[in-house]
């Protein structure tokens, strides 16, 4: 009986890795948001200019991890932020050397534990707080940064503030009312 189950156990798994690996290889291992480096998105932004989005995480930090797992794995927020932003995974305490244009971003302490990358230090404005979310208009000109963990209910109009362009004309304040009842009326 024993080997019975755990035959079928096996074949299941089997089975069900094909189908597994093919849904990570389209996702990109990463979810449904399409994930860019720093560099990347500042190159794509350039060709076709669209907004950046920047999820300054460690690997250490708990909240970033629950923000990738559940804000950003939420499919109306995803869709949301392939629609509207390059989005960028940028690592705060990266060893490795960013450049941007002929500027090189380095980590002062790359052989110690922590230290940060200039350019997190550089989005961050020195204030390192882990999630952090930064927003850059399609000039590359820091539009905001919002710290903290976010649900996706949470992260929607901070998102939506951005994504279309309401920070132009209208104050967080007066935008964050009218989202809420627009919201409740749905």
């Amino acid at each position: 009986m024993k080997n019975t189950l755990k035959h079928l156990i096996l074949l299941l798994s089997l089975i069900s890795l094909p189908g597994l690996m093919l849904s990570q290889e389209k996702a990109g291992n990463k979810g449904i948001i399409q994930w860019y480096s720093f560099a990347d998105a500042y190159k794509l932004n350039k060709k076709k200019p669209k907004k950046l989005f920047v999820d300054v995480y460690t690997d250490w930090c708990g909240w970033c991890k629950k923000m990738d797992k559940e804000t950003f794995q939420d499919p109306e927020t995803a869709k949301y932020m392939q629609k509207h932003f390059y989005c960028v995974k940028l690592d705060a305490e990266t060893k490795d050397t960013i450049v941007i244009d002929t500027v090189k971003f380095v980590n002062r302490n790359p052989k110690g534990r922590g230290g940060n990358n200039q350019l997190a230090v550089e989005l961050l404005r020195g204030k390192m707080s882990y999630p952090s979310c930064v927003f850059i208009n399609e000039q590359n000109q820091e539009l905001n940064v919002v710290p903290g963990y976010m649900s996706a209910v949470e992260f929607a109009p901070v998102l939506h503030y951005f994504g279309e362009n309401a920070y132009k004309d209208v104050k967080w304040e007066d935008y964050i009312g009218s989202y809420n009842k627009n919201e409740k009326k749905k």
